[in-house]
């Protein structure tokens, strides 16, 4: 496998997000870069400043061109978007941040209601100030449950016609909701769960997504089972079999894996270690063998 030293994100390809925003495929998540221990957990210790803004610049000198956040990734001393300003700003022109709306915390770290139609324009006010930016590349909305999603998506696209966002995404739906969007405002990427053994009924919509020209964005492709307290538990003997032919770890083989899904399939692992983020990026340049992929497809739609 390539040497970390000698890694790039643009070895893992590139994908157009509507057609203008040219991105590598193995981008960055700065959901973990706020504590170290269980993402969200109210007794997990602040990471370390330092060694998260260099993590940050170590991400975009090794090639990654697309950083996933949120304002509501914080902990008691951090903020994911605060870090991000002042390690890269001013941004490099081809760097293509990513955000999502919806859900809201209060300063204790208590999760609120999902924001109305009225409150995102906060939210994304919220971004564009923490970020110091003067429109928002993507902004995401994160859904929960089952109902219909118009009214927020459409506060969105008054946003986007108004200048403040580029381009819209959701996060977290079903396909129903993106058939709801897009009869709305046209739709760029779709982030939800899955990998190897996670989701495996959205295989369809995964496919569905390419069909459309939609990038397919998954979150918990390393963690599996662990989802975002980070993988654990013994990976599946198939798992550590391709890994260790290709002298691989097992999370590096999650990420080629979902990389080989599609081209239009794009990865976000997250990390505040810079050993495990050259490795994920690392990920990118894999490539498995016809043999490989359908082992690993068939272990991943035994939900293993």
């Amino acid at each position: 496998m390539t040497s970390p030293k000698t890694i790039n994100a643009a070895e893992s390809g590139s994908w157009k997000l509507g057609g203008d925003l040219e991105i590598n495929r193995i981008g960055f998540g700065a959901m973990r870069l706020t504590q170290r221990g269980e993402a969200f957990a109210a007794d997990a210790a602040p990471s370390d400043r330092d060694r998260a803004i260099g993590v940050l610049r170590d991400a975009v000198e090794l090639g990654v061109n697309h950083i996933d956040t949120a304002a509501f990734y914080f902990s008691p001393l951090r903020s994911a978007n605060e870090l991000i300003n002042q390690a890269l700003a001013p941004y490099p022109d081809d760097l293509v941040i990513t955000t999502k709306v919806g859900p809201g915390r209060d300063p204790s770290g208590a999760w609120l209601p999902h924001a109305t139609p009225e409150q995102l324009r906060g939210q994304v006010e919220e971004n564009l100030r923490q970020l110091g930016r003067d429109h928002l590349d993507v902004v995401n909305l994160r859904v929960v449950g089952t109902g219909s999603i118009a009214e927020r998506f459409g506060a969105l696209a008054e946003l986007r016609d108004a200048g403040l966002i580029r381009h819209l995404g959701l996060s977290n739906v079903r396909p129903e909701h993106l058939d709801e969007a897009q009869a709305i405002a046209p739709v760029v990427c779709v982030q939800n769960p899955y990998g190897i053994g996670v989701r495996p009924d959205h295989d369809e919509f995964l496919r569905t997504c390419g069909e459309r020209g939609i990038a397919f964005v998954p979150f918990y492709a390393i963690a599996a089972a662990g989802r975002d307290a980070g993988a654990r538990g013994t990976d599946s003997d198939e798992v550590l079999a391709v890994a260790r032919d290709h002298g691989a770890s097992p999370a590096q083989i999650r990420l080629a894996w979902t990389l080989h899904r599609g081209p239009h399939v794009l990865a976000i692992p997250g990390t505040g270690n810079p050993d495990h983020l050259a490795a994920n990026i690392a990920a990118g340049t894999l490539r498995l063998s016809e043999a490989e992929q359908a082992v690993l497809d068939f272990l991943h739609r035994s939900g293993t």
